[in-house]
């Protein structure tokens, strides 16, 4: 002890004496916009404590979570079987990464992850989706040797340069050209497909089986023809399921909604961390991995210095432990045919509704331009100012008002996607669909705060041109 009070790291008291601090220290230190962006769209809450589908603030107020951390939260958050799980790890003082010998977890969330894809065999572990992404990338080059891979429009695949290649949104590519010599082409475009492989450069075709950018679900049949095309011409599949896979879309992987397709490399994270540690799996076929990893001067070509750490990999375990006994993938599908039924019974009700469509509780919601020649009027001024302004009007009320937290999805974009946690219920549908409606018939009536602050954000848009 001194006269400063005790030595050594407290991090209760850190929190209690600096936590205040949360939007100046991110401001000061982070990036400044975010912080700038929250203060403008009235996000800038502070939230004490959460736990499964729900935050509390200081007020003890609660916030119905549809978001889930961009999908990182399938199993809500704090889960207590994943808490326990960590607890039992750190309490072990496993001999963790030393990089020279082989321990038991990695081995067995491989074998895990490998029973739900029965034609895949091995499995690399790293830290992050976009992590997987590249290792996706390198892998499916070096096993055809070619150089060349696909993608389609709209497409998000993670930010790293490899995976920012393959990005299929123009705003997050433009200034960090030259990126690697990729090809985009349409969701379900087949024509377009034949037309790049007959070049016979391709190695792979990488696809979200449904976009997270607007929620496009791949055509029926789409996925299984480009898998025979790509075989055909010595190219491979490669499944992004960062988001859609462990159970997000009603299936445990996305794929698996088409019958046929066996992707040579699918590239998992996300949920797969319980919303505690980062972790990322690319899932691959035998052949793969053995052309890789060739010989033992190879055996270090592809790793990264955290994969497979007993944290992450202990995880990933208690995450699919859970999703197994608590029957998580079929409650995905049910509440998700529930979610996205009563809202889709609401497009003949509301003309600024265009469309609610997606898998399990992977669910977008699109706005259009109305009929009515008032709110026309006022739809133009949005769009003049910027696409995208009325589905941001949508979730603010939805925050503000009823506090429930949700996302644009995408730049541009009028479409909300609800990605909430895999565990919500009746209860939260209930919740969401009442708070939905009379933020509809808020925006319907033509007048009031929502359409105040639609002026706000057209302001805000003006001055940033």
């Amino acid at each position: 002890m001194t006269d400063g009070g005790p030595k050594g790291f407290d991090l209760g008291r850190l929190l209690a004496e600096r936590g205040g601090e949360r939007y100046e220290l991110h401001a000061r230190h982070l990036n400044h916009q975010l912080p700038r962006m929250l203060h403008t769209i009235g996000f800038d809450k502070v939230y004490e404590r959460a736990e499964g589908a729900y935050f509390w603030d200081a007020d003890g107020q609660d916030y119905l979570d549809m978001l889930a951390g961009f999908g990182v939260m399938g199993l809500g958050r704090h889960h207590p079987v994943v808490r326990r799980a960590l607890h039992d790890v750190l309490d072990a003082q496993l001999a963790d990464l030393t990089r020279f010998d082989c321990q038991p977890l990695p081995g067995l969330l491989a074998e895990k992850l490998l029973g739900h894809s029965p034609h895949l065999d091995r499995v690399f572990f790293g830290n992050s989706g976009t992590e997987a992404v590249e290792t996706a990338l390198k892998f499916a080059r070096y096993a055809t040797g070619k150089p060349r891979v696909l993608y389609c429009d709209h497409a998000f695949h993670g930010l790293t340069t490899g995976s920012l290649s393959v990005n299929g949104e123009r705003g997050f590519r433009d200034g960090f050209a030259p990126l690697l010599p990729d090809t985009p082409i349409a969701l379900g475009d087949l024509d377009g497909l034949r037309r790049e492989l007959k070049r016979g450069d391709v190695a792979a075709l990488v696809v979200e089986p449904v976009q997270g950018k607007g929620v496009h679900a791949a055509p029926p049949g789409f996925l299984r023809e480009a898998q025979e095309l790509l075989h055909r011409h010595k190219a491979l599949l490669i499944a992004d399921e960062v988001q859609t896979g462990l159970g997000r879309t009603g299936d445990f992987y996305a794929y698996q909604h088409e019958e046929g397709v066996e992707p040579d490399l699918v590239c998992v994270a996300k949920a797969l961390s319980g919303g505690y540690v980062p972790v990322g799996a690319t899932l691959g076929k035998e052949w793969i991995f053995r052309k890789v990893y060739s010989s033992m001067d190879r055996v270090l070509v592809h790793s990264a210095s955290f994969g497979s750490n007993a944290q992450a990999m202990a995880a990933g375990l208690a995450v699919l432990s859970v999703m197994e006994d608590e029957e998580t993938v079929a409650g995905a599908r049910r509440t998700g045919d529930l979610l996205r039924g009563r809202l889709a019974a609401l497009v003949d009700r509301y003309e600024l509704l265009h469309e609610v469509r997606g898998r399990g509780l992977m669910i977008g919601i699109e706005f259009g331009r109305p009929s009515s020649l008032k709110l026309r009027s006022r739809w133009t001024m949005l769009q003049a100012a910027r696409k995208g302004l009325f589905a941001q009007m949508v979730v603010v009320p939805l925050l503000q008002k009823h506090r429930i937290l949700t996302q644009v999805s995408g730049d541009h974009l009028e479409v909300i996607k609800l990605i909430p946690p895999l565990i919500i219920g009746e209860p939260e549908v209930d919740r969401f669909v009442t708070a939905f409606t009379e933020v509809m018939d808020d925006a319907h009536s033509g007048g009031g705060l929502m359409w105040d602050f639609g002026r706000t954000l057209v302001k805000q848009a003006v001055a940033n041109r």
